[in-house]
């Protein structure tokens, strides 16, 4: 586990970065659209939950995709 988070440790930052955004802006319209604090907080609470776990598995495929084409780049240049 500690490799993995070292491995992964900006993308993990991200993505915690992003989870704090995204559950207050979803508290903030689940409030808009419910006002109740309770519920807004249960709303806010799930979706991003879930939104966080799927964007650091789509920054991680990101970064596959650039290293494949840092690797056949380098494999074209010349020695």
């Amino acid at each position: 586990m500690t490799r993995f988070v070292r491995q992964n440790l900006s993308t993990l930052k991200k993505t915690a970065s992003y989870y704090v955004v995204h559950i207050s802006v979803a508290a903030m319209v689940a409030y808009a659209v419910t006002g109740d604090v309770l519920m807004s907080l249960t709303l806010s609470l799930l979706e991003p939950t879930v939104q966080a776990v799927a964007f650091f598995f789509h920054e991680k495929g990101w970064e596959r995709i650039n290293q494949r084409k840092a690797m056949r780049a380098a494999e074209g240049a010349p020695a």
